[in-house]
């Protein structure tokens, strides 16, 4: 059996044939630039078109796609925020019609489904029955096993984490990214970080002061605090914070035997897992936390690629 998994996201699609073991046997990939509506859906079937013409197309048996969103299971819609003119988007009629093969079952999934589908399949929860994969990135989402079975939810929504209520203390910002997100993700550590510098709150000092402070970058606020710069280690211990407190919440509601750790903030923020498992352990049900092992992602980015096959394969 062969399937074809497809990883879409805000910046890239990914594609690759699978064998029934997982193993990757073609792949393409291209970057979405500025496509929007329809013209992403066009890239989506040219993705699965290359695919066909790599291997034998008669033994592909099954596509599974991941999406950067809702995928609601009831009336077969997208919802994609990062992608212009997909609130509501018809994907699945779209390939169904492009493909033209009842036999070839289309599947589609959100991404935080298709990570933890991808890490118990082939990466870093391989075996696991209750696990918990938390994607911190552009923004923060969470996928769920539980008891062997993926969570989805009343509406497909399980997972948005980004709105975990994890301050008293409400903002403006939390309306449109949540409170979790606001702070913690990566494009939350670069607001929180250009706000401190528009405040000019107590950090002179700061080497950030000399970027521009409207561009500012999860990326170089990561790398400022390499170099001990006082706002970027505020900011960062913050977001420690956040980590370890969402991550205690989750483990005490859902006692899972392992959190693995992705998105493209871990990445730089990998190093600092001892530090959030220690913050985690301040705040969750102290049985549970001293049962669950933290991990980083060893899938390097292809945790969203997995899942999709994987749920071909299903």
């Amino acid at each position: 059996m062969l399937s074809i998994g497809i990883d879409l996201g805000g910046t890239k699609i990914t594609g690759a044939v699978f064998d029934s073991e997982g193993n990757i046997l073609h792949k393409t990939a291209h970057l979405v630039e500025h496509r929007q509506g329809n013209e992403v859906g066009q890239l989506v079937t040219q993705a699965i078109d290359e695919l066909f013409q790599v291997s034998e197309k008669e033994k592909i048996e099954a596509i599974g796609i991941c999406v950067p969103g809702i995928s609601d299971s009831k009336t077969q819609l997208i919802w994609a925020p990062n992608i212009a003119g997909w609130e509501s988007y018809p994907l699945q009629k779209e390939i169904e019609e492009h493909i033209h093969n009842p036999n070839i079952p289309v599947v589609i999934e959100s991404d935080r489904t298709c990570y933890i589908l991808g890490e118990t399949w082939k990466g870093t929860a391989k075996g696991s029955k209750n696990a918990v994969f938390i994607s911190v990135g552009t923004g923060i989402g969470v996928g769920i096993l539980l008891d062997g079975h993926i969570l989805h939810g009343h509406a497909d929504i399980v997972g948005a984490a980004g709105w975990l209520a994890l301050d008293t203390q409400y903002e403006d910002d939390y309306v449109q990214y949540g409170c979790f997100e606001s702070k913690a993700s990566g494009n939350g550590i670069a607001r929180c970080a250009r706000h401190l510098l528009e405040e000019h709150r107590l950090f002179e000092e700061s080497l950030l002061y000399a970027r521009d402070i409207e561009t500012i970058t999860a990326h170089e606020v990561f790398d400022a605090y390499e170099q001990n710069d006082p706002l970027a280690v505020y900011v960062i211990d913050e977001a420690v914070k956040m980590w370890g407190m969402a991550a205690a919440n989750i483990v005490s509601l859902l006692n899972p035997e392992r959190i693995v750790w992705g998105g493209g903030v871990f990445g730089p923020a990998a190093k600092l897992l001892d530090r959030i498992y220690a913050e985690a352990c301040r705040w969750a049900q102290p049985i549970a936390i001293k049962q669950v092992v933290f991990e980083k992602s060893h899938l390097c980015g292809d945790a969203g690629l997995y899942g999709a096959g994987r749920l071909a394969i299903f």
